[in-house]
């Protein structure tokens, strides 16, 4: 990785500046304003310093656009930088019933479209057995009624099966189907239904509460996870969100001492956000820690990755949680690969809830089409989903979790290849 600082009268000058000496693939990680030394800054203008990063050929970390979909390590294309903020997602439970409807428009021509196109298949083909011959008066009595239930049948089967295509786990599709036939009648719009179903996925999701701030002294927030599914990369990007943005006062530590590159990797994070680093090795350097660190906002710890089946480092996981405890307030969170089968993650979280309440951060969205282990681990944990990425950008590539974003995917036909 190439780390920089540029400096121009404006940061667009700046940024500018860097784009001419390493290319369009710069990743821009601080701003702020700067004097010049000595008395030319004395009685002199202030200039813009802007730190940029770019990712050399080989890196473990790769610089992916939020839009991609593809696997990042196999695209081959060539990087850019993404200039997007975070999306900040909130009062996602508000709108009312007018307005998700507005906003299911298009999914609704969709899925209508679809099932339209399974009609016209099976019309096309002969029938085998003729028709019955009805009664006249019991015909005109039952055919409307039992035609609109018959296309109903077919929609909230064809939203089922979109589910299961989505991979939504069959108990948690069958659940919301069996709410959604509860408030059936005879003649609802499509639409009605839709928005219907749409409104029951996203209760089920709910929201997290994500991070609080400390009553008093810092809060202390703990990442657990598996190796490889990015809990350094996330750490980066949240605390710079809030070093840079909210301006808080931050600190980064890790208590992986079994990865040099990692502690490597989140000391060169705070080296860029100006933040102290610090890597603590038992229980005792994390109370001292957090005592050298009574002034500042958030103590962000960075923990080994390891198997959810090695005992030895779940217990060591153990009593660095209690250490937390006993020094503040604190909070856990569960950052998993949107990529991992869900059994695995089954196995994952619920080793991990023996050792605390915690939150659920999903990584790598950009690499995988279907979205269904979101839904299905939140279902099966109780825990909600407080933050999702989307690829390596620091500090771009995260966001809050977006319940309607989200199940618009599930309900989605056209999001697969």
């Amino acid at each position: 990785m190439i780390i920089k600082k540029f400096l121009g009268k404006t940061e667009e000058e700046a940024v500018e500046a860097a784009k001419k000496e390493l290319g369009n693939g710069i990743v821009i990680m601080n701003v702020r304003n700067v004097k010049k030394k000595g008395l030319a800054g004395f009685f002199g203008s202030k200039q813009v310093e802007v730190t940029v990063a770019l990712e050399e050929e080989g890196d473990s970390l790769k610089t992916v656009r939020r839009e991609e979909t593809g696997n990042e390590s196999g695209s081959g294309e060539k990087p850019e930088k993404n200039v997007g903020a975070q999306q900040n997602v909130s009062g996602m439970m508000s709108e009312s019933s007018q307005n998700i409807e507005k906003k299911l428009d298009s999914l609704q021509t969709l899925l209508v479209s679809r099932f339209g196109q399974e009609e016209q298949t099976k019309s096309e083909q002969p029938q085998q057995e003729s028709l019955p011959i009805q009664n006249p008066e019991e015909k005109n009595g039952k055919e409307d009624g039992d035609e609109g239930s018959r296309e109903q049948e077919k929609f909230i089967r064809l939203l089922y099966n979109t589910m299961l295509e989505n991979e939504v786990d069959e108990k948690y599709a069958n659940q919301i189907i069996d709410d959604a036939e509860k408030n059936r009648k005879p003649n609802l719009p499509f639409d009605y239904i839709l928005a219907n179903v749409y409104q029951k996925m996203i209760l089920k999701f709910g929201k997290a509460e994500g991070i609080l701030p400390a009553k008093e002294g810092p809060r202390t927030l703990l990442f657990m996870g598996p190796t490889g599914v990015g809990k350094t990369t996330t750490i980066a990007k949240i605390a710079s969100h809030y070093a840079v943005e909210e301006k808080k006062k931050v600190a980064l530590l890790t208590a992986d001492t079994y990865r040099i590159a990692a502690a490597e990797q989140l000391r060169t994070y705070a080296n860029i956000l100006e933040v102290p680093f610090r890597v603590i090795y038992t229980e005792e350097e994390l109370k001292t820690a957090v005592t050298d660190f009574k002034d500042y906002d958030y103590i962000f710890i960075d923990t080994a990755g390891h198997s959810h089946q090695n005992e030895e480092l779940l217990d060591k996981m153990r009593q660095l949680l209690d250490a937390a405890g006993e020094a503040g307030e604190y909070q856990t969170f569960l950052v998993l690969s949107a990529t991992t089968k869900y059994r695995d993650l089954q196995r994952i979280a619920s080793s991990y809830k023996e050792l605390a309440d915690y939150q659920l951060i999903f990584t790598k969205l950009d690499e995988t089409a279907t979205l269904g282990c979101l839904l299905n681990l939140r279902l099966y944990t109780d825990t909600p989903i407080a933050y999702v990425t989307c690829g390596q950008n620091v500090p771009d590539d995260i966001e809050q979790f977006n319940p309607q974003k989200t199940v618009k995917q599930l309900l989605s036909t056209g999001n697969r290849a």
